[in-house]
């Protein structure tokens, strides 16, 4: 297809796309002569996780070529390209403040213990979790460990989920390219829903 039709097909102008070929998001089409090049199904579906990565999962234009550096990395493991999205979408989420105190790391270590959860020590949720807890001290509402316990539960079911839809794609490509997708996109996807049940259990426990 021609770029007019790749811009067509996924609402994206012809200009933007230039761009991202020019920042080595995209790779560049195929010239047939003149000036014109062609483009595959392939650069249509890549078009449309960077654009998932961009606009819903708000990654910046670095942590997007990260992450898909990570996916086209020939032979990488499946895990591989998780622990980039990880990264990118922790970095990018996660506000510039001080680093977690001891007491908030001892407290996220303990409830990684409870959980029975194995080689959390470098993950960089580790850090985000114990900066939470301390934001909640310093605002005069420390957590309780079932607080801790309960969200973690909730986020094994995540996790959980995750995996099982990966699971059900035949294409290593295609499982490494939805691992990406649902990280980034998951965090909106439990945003979202966690706002409607707050709502949900609010009116039905009558809550002023």
């Amino acid at each position: 297809m021609l770029i007019t039709e790749l811009s067509e097909r996924t609402g994206t102008p012809a200009a933007t796309i230039k761009y991202y070929v020019r920042e080595n998001l995209l790779p560049a089409g195929d010239r047939v002569g003149g000036n014109r090049t062609e483009y595959t199904d392939e650069h249509e579906r890549r078009l449309r996780l960077i654009r998932a990565m961009l606009e819903v999962g708000k990654l910046s234009i670095a942590a997007v070529r990260t992450v898909l550096d990570a996916l086209d990395e020939p032979d990488a493991p499946v895990v591989h390209a998780f622990d980039a999205a990880q990264q990118a979408v922790s970095r990018s989420a996660v506000p510039d403040v001080a680093p977690p105190t001891a007491p908030a790391l001892d407290r996220v270590d303990a409830l990684i213990a409870r959980a029975g959860w194995h080689d959390c020590d470098d993950n960089i949720g580790r850090g985000i979790a114990a900066q939470v807890i301390d934001a909640f001290d310093n605002a005069g509402f420390p957590l309780p460990d079932a607080y801790l316990d309960s969200y973690a539960a909730a986020a094994r079911l995540q996790a959980e989920a995750d995996l099982d839809t990966v699971g059900t794609l035949p294409d290593p490509a295609r499982m490494t390219e939805l691992v990406v997708v649902g990280t980034v996109l998951g965090d909106s996807l439990a945003l979202g829903l966690r706002r409607m049940a707050q709502a949900v259990v609010t009116n039905e426990r009558r809550m002023p």
